[in-house]
């Protein structure tokens, strides 16, 4: 199996990262790839799912760009091929207003996307800050609690000994939590700490939320760690059982989507 982030002989020689774009529009291919290109960015293009697992195959991508909609085999099943093979960031092409594609994509491990159309210029910013944020963090210093230890440096998670398969937010995300424990944090919060924007979809959050507990909470269904505050948000308690009791005093499950729920109030809040 070839080693994750394999760096090519192009890619060490100049420092570039390799970016593999998916789209079988040749229009859109072409003009990301001219912009990306520009950057400074080595791209390789693949029309279709099967030609894009060959092209990663043979060169180890750092980051894809990933339609979601593809001929034959859809983004969602190259999406999930990559990361059977090996860790890799995805950012997923989508057509606006598919909150139910979005949703599909995020909870296969997609880390951003970026709703069609779009400007170039913010797609490259997002490659950026996703490539940006997937590189080692040059220090040794780790974080343990609860039976959860974190090497930001490796970019390795375990709980209690066991490594967690973490994609790069989820990792971010998890990395947030354990710096910042006992503090409850809106989504917006989350978004501009942990995705480093101000403005987006905050059922990103929502859904990176739910893969996280998944991972690391004993009972994903009444999270212990990662506590749903009502009309707030998200705190990690690593010592405390969770009450989840709302305002009404009623339990509340968490939802089993990521759309924003109605509060008492008509206003809109996020529940993982």
């Amino acid at each position: 199996m070839q080693q994750p982030y394999e760096l090519t002989e192009a890619g060490t020689t100049a420092g570039a990262a390799r970016v593999l774009v998916v789209d079988d529009d040749p229009t859109v291919a072409e003009i990301v790839a001219g912009y990306l290109d520009r950057a400074g960015y080595l791209v390789d293009h693949a029309g279709d799912g099967p030609t894009a697992l060959i092209r990663a195959a043979a060169h180890w991508p750092d980051l894809v760009v990933l339609d979601l909609m593809l001929p034959g085999m859809d983004g969602l099943e190259v999406c999930r091929r990559l990361r059977g093979h090996a860790p890799v960031p995805v950012i997923m092409l989508t057509a606006r207003g598919d909150e139910d594609d979005r949703i599909l994509g995020l909870e296969v491990g997609a880390d951003d996307y970026v709703t069609k159309p779009f400007s170039p210029r913010e797609l490259v910013l997002r490659v950026e800050s996703v490539l940006r944020r997937s590189r080692p963090v040059p220090t040794d210093r780790s974080f343990s609690t609860a039976g959860l230890t974190l090497a930001p440096g490796a970019r390795r998670a375990t709980k209690d000994g066991t490594e967690l398969a973490l994609t790069l937010r989820e990792f971010d995300l998890l990395a947030f939590f354990l710096r910042n424990p006992g503090r409850a944090y809106s989504r917006e919060d989350l978004m501009r700490a942990v995705w480093g924007w101000d403005f987006g979809d905050l059922s990103t959050v929502t859904v990176h939320v739910r893969r996280l507990r998944a991972k690391v909470e004993d009972d994903p269904a009444r999270p212990r760690l990662i506590q749903t505050v009502w009309g707030v948000g998200y705190r990690f308690e690593p010592n405390a059982e969770h009450d989840r009791s709302g305002p009404d005093g009623r339990n509340h499950q968490d939802s089993r989507d990521s759309r924003d729920s109605q509060d008492s109030r008509g206003g809109r809040e996020g529940v993982a």
